[in-house]
This record gives C-alpha cells, sequence and structure tokens, in this order.
C-alpha cells in the first residue's frame, strides 16, 4: 500500500494568533508600559469584557473588546477625540445654523476629525458642552433614560430663601409632569443686577433632559433666570476654562466618562434620539 506523503511544514506559515497582546494594546494607550501592565494583570486590576484577565499572554480586538483597569474604562481608538468647551452666550449648539447664528463651528477648526455636540445649551446658556466623533458615547449620554447628572449655577431675580430651595428638591408640578432638583443650595443672596433689583446664585444638580428645565422650574418657583451657566456634565468639571475656550479631556476625564457610559447605557440610546437643550 502506497502511503500518502505528509507535507514537510514550511516555516513561518502557521497561522497567527489573533488580536493583539493585551500589554502592547494598553502601553499604546498611554496606560503603562507593558511591564508594569503584566503586573497588573498578575494582580487582577485589569478586565476585558467584564471579566478579570489571568494569563500575561492574553490577545484581544482594541475595535471591540471593552477593557477597564482597576474599574477606569480605557479608551482603545486613539482616532476618537473627546474635546470640553466652555461654550458663550450667543451661540446656539449645532454644526450649522439655518439662520445664520453664531454656531460651534468656529471651535471645532482645530480638529481634523469631525466633531458634534453631545446634548445641546439653548443660545442664551454657556458652559460645559462636549464636542466628541465618538457617535456611539454621544447618543448614549444625550439620551432622555440615561439621565446623566448636570450641575447649573443660575442667577436669577429676587431673593431666594430656604423655604424655595426646600420646594425645588422636593419637587412640584410643571406642565410636562413632576419635577424636583437632585440638590439645590443658594450661593448668595445680596447679588446685584444691572437695573439695581435684588437677584440671587442658586446651584441646581439635575438628572433630567427635559427642555429649558432649569429656566422652568425657577420661573415656577418665582425667580426668573437672568444669566445661566452649565458647571458639571457627569464626572467632568468645567473648572477654569474661560468661554469660548476648548481643551481635550485628560485621560482620566476621558475614563470617567466612558466608565459612566458603560456602566449605564440603556437598552434603548439609538441614534437620532432627541437631546436636552437647557
Amino acid at each position: 500500500m502506497n502511503s500518502i506523503p505528509i507535507p514537510e511544514p514550511v516555516e513561518g506559515s502557521a497561522t497567527p494568533p489573533e488580536g493583539v497582546r493585551l500589554q502592547k494594546v494598553l502601553a499604546a494607550a498611554g496606560v503603562a508600559s507593558r511591564r508594569v501592565v503584566e503586573q497588573y494583570i498578575v494582580e487582577g486590576r485589569i478586565r476585558v469584557n467584564g471579566v478579570v484577565v489571568e494569563e500575561l499572554g492574553r490577545r484581544i480586538d482594541p475595535e471591540t473588546d471593552l477593557v477597564d483597569v482597576d474599574g477606569t474604562a480605557i479608551q482603545l481608538d486613539v482616532s476618537k477625540r473627546y474635546v470640553m468647551l466652555n461654550k458663550p452666550t450667543g451661540v446656539v449648539s449645532t454644526m450649522k445654523d439655518e439662520n445664520g447664528r453664531p454656531d460651534l463651528r468656529r471651535f471645532t477648526e482645530e480638529w481634523e476629525e469631525r466633531l458634534y455636540n453631545v446634548g445641546r445649551l439653548d443660545a442664551e446658556t454657556s458652559g460645559l458642552l462636549i464636542l466628541t466623533n465618538d457617535g456611539e458615547l454621544a447618543h448614549v449620554l444625550a439620551h432622555p433614560s440615561f439621565g446623566v447628572t448636570k450641575v447649573y449655577i443660575a442667577k436669577v431675580e429676587g431673593v431666594v430663601t430656604a423655604q424655595t430651595i426646600q420646594k425645588l428638591t422636593t419637587g412640584f408640578d410643571l406642565d410636562d409632569g413632576f419635577i424636583k432638583a437632585d440638590k439645590a443650595r443658594l450661593l448668595d443672596a445680596s447679588t446685584g443686577s444691572a437695573t439695581g433689583k435684588p437677584a440671587s446664585l442658586v446651584e441646581l444638580t439635575l438628572h433630567s433632559g427635559r427642555n429649558r428645565i432649569v429656566r422652568r422650574m425657577m420661573a415656577a418657583v418665582g425667580h426668573p433666570v437672568t444669566e445661566l451657566v452649565r458647571r458639571q456634565f457627569g464626572p467632568l468639571h468645567l473648572g477654569t476654562l474661560p468661554a469660548g475656550k476648548t481643551r481635550e479631556l485628560s485621560k482620566i476625564e476621558c475614563g470617567a466618562l466612558l466608565t459612566l457610559a458603560r456602566h449605564d447605557s440603556p437598552a434603548d440610546a439609538t441614534p437620532g434620539d432627541a437631546q436636552e437643550t437647557e
């Protein structure tokens, strides 16, 4: 009987393993050196898709796998851009306004990527706005059911009392349903105004995505808003960023934002859903 010849293996013909070594990916993402990442793996500090990594030779697909270190999400796609803008008043929250009003395009010109805003602030409201080319993240954070926490400072007419602050946190009915602030506090009840009439500064923390909700709430308790700024969006703080200026988010800020989105993203968050306007 003739034996079937068995071909000799060709050097280098073996099928290469799929994916990229986790150490290499995290080093490229700026997390730590490969050696330090290996130590993280030994210490059980790294998870891929929610499962603790136990082997040093673990390979991943950076385009699909979700990685976190010490519970903080890591952005592996270096093509994604995350920018914070302190939107000035008089600017509408759109990339191209059909009525010719000042829009957000001027704040994205220095980046090659095509950036979009996450949610909206009305033209007369200033403050923190996120610009990104990460469409998935933008849709999740702007989705009404996500309920990301936002902090506003409102200058309002009149002297706000402790009873009014309590009403804001206890809640009341508006035309579109019941509303209450997660937190509210009076910052200043003696703020002067251009007209010489008494005014107050109030800080409101809300997770509602309803349209112009801060202005409607304050009007409902008898203190119309004259100036409004958003100081915080989820884990991001405006800090000392001047009005009309932008800066890229730090790795820590990106991680906090992505961690928030991955943990709490609603199943029904789909592109095209309405975004909040304040």
